[in-house]
């Protein structure tokens, strides 16, 4: 981590919400679903699709997981009645899953359903390493019913080798997104020199091209990008089995390489009221993004 990026990270908590308000809003559709709506439009002009995500996390109150129920069920009816090309990404800690797993996964169920009758899908995200094992568990029930269901898997925690293939070998077909991963985790937990979680990541993306799964290939980072690009091509990877994601707002221009290259490339698109947090903890867990925020406050 750089000094200057450390000196962000520090000093992020004494930023006036008015401030984080505004280098979040190139990161954040805006507070509701007409905002998400709008920025896909305009992400599908430029030949990408979307996954919507309603900011929020661990709630405290079951009341709280079943109105973030009620907000995806929406955003499926949204997606369906306004053509766009989008599916939902989930947070189980949002779904209740801290509160009680198998509150959580009645609702997760009841999302995967209704995105089912809409011929849509869920991706249930990865949180931090503590939630792993229930998140992996929560998801392998419900592919035993459902197909239109994938998780995330993060290539710094060192359990992801043997989780993946543990996957594999139950679930096929497999639909993963491969990211580095972001949350603060201890060293026995995860890797931390950023060449082998890039190592990490690249040979876990060949195994799993190598499974037949299909891959969403989660990365802003150049190398990756291209090590997976190479794979593709060496591989003989059809379009159909693979995309590239990337974050909303991030390296547009590297979005748009991607795209050009004739790849199917899927933004991640947050919205809601709990923008400020969200803000702030992605900000403090990627003091890249948040020396790159500074940097283009500047460039305006």
């Amino acid at each position: 981590m750089s000094l200057i990026n450390r000196a962000i990270v520090t000093t992020l908590p004494l930023v006036p919400k008015p401030i984080v308000r505004k280098f979040s809003n190139r990161y954040i559709a805006g507070d509701t679903i007409v905002d998400a709506v709008r920025t896909i439009r305009e992400l599908e002009k430029e030949g990408c699709c979307a996954t919507m995500d309603i900011l929020g996390e661990h709630i405290s109150l079951k009341e709280e997981a079943t109105s973030a129920v009620d907000g995806y069920l929406n955003a499926l009816d949204t997606i369906h009645s306004e053509g766009i090309n989008s599916n939902v990404s989930v947070k189980l800690t949002q779904l209740g899953m801290a509160l009680d797993p198998e509150f959580c996964f009645k609702n997760i169920q009841t999302v995967v359903e209704k995105a089912k009758s809409l011929n849509n899908f869920v991706r249930i995200d990865m949180e931090e390493s503590a939630h792993t094992s229930t998140t992996i568990d929560i998801f392998k029930r419900l592919r035993k019913e459902h197909q239109n269901v994938g998780l995330v898997v993060q290539a710094y925690l060192r359990r992801t080798r043997a989780d993946i293939r543990s996957m594999l070998d139950e679930i096929n077909p497999l639909n993963l997104r491969l990211c580095k991963g972001i949350y603060i985790e201890k060293r026995f937990i995860a890797y931390k020199d950023p060449h082998v979680i890039n190592n990490n990541f690249t040979a876990l993306l060949k195994e799993l091209f190598e499974r037949k799964a299909y891959v969403g290939i989660a990365t802003h980072d150049l190398k990756l990008v291209w090590n997976a690009m190479h794979l593709i091509d060496t591989m003989g990877i059809p379009k159909d089995a693979y995309e590239f994601q990337m974050l909303l707002g991030v390296d547009e221009e590297l979005r748009r390489i991607i795209v050009d290259e004739g790849h199917k490339l899927r933004v991640y698109v947050p919205f809601g009221q709990h923008w400020y947090a969200y803000s702030v903890r992605r900000l403090k867990e990627n003091p890249q993004i948040a020396g790159y925020v500074v940097q283009n406050l500047f460039r305006r």
